[in-house]
């Protein structure tokens, strides 16, 4: 008997698929803290402590593990420096930017509706 195979099967960038890539990334980059960090790098550049002060609530664990996914799928750069003590810079790459303008349209989004959205909570819990 001989079996044959044709592709993979499936579209690796098709996000409603568990066994994607697409999917794997969409949950790196679609959770709160990402969102957070992404939001507030802006096109600034800062330091571990600096963005830990300005994403209030996170943990120094929670920001470095976040930190370490958004590097990975390269939508954060980290700058090493050589010197004592150690100084280690995040900003966005290009792909991190161009999140951010999606970010940034949730945030308009969140603002524009908050007043709804409150209103269907009361309704839903009541």
């Amino acid at each position: 008997m001989v079996t044959e195979q044709v592709g993979r099967g499936f579209d690796d960038g098709d996000v409603m698929r568990a066994d994607s890539l697409a999917r794997e990334i969409f949950t790196g980059v679609a959770n709160k803290w990402a969102l957070l960090i992404i939001n507030v790098l802006g096109e600034r550049t800062l330091r571990f402590t600096a963005l830990r002060t300005e994403v209030e609530g996170i943990s120094h664990k929670m920001l470095a593990q976040t930190l370490r996914g958004l590097e990975r799928d390269g939508v954060v750069r980290r700058t090493v420096y050589a010197e004592v003590p150690p100084r280690v810079d995040y900003r966005l790459t290009e792909a991190g930017a161009a999140l951010r303008d999606t970010v940034n349209g949730m945030c308009a989004w969140t603002r524009r509706y908050m007043d709804e959205i409150e209103a269907a909570r009361r309704r839903f819990d009541a």
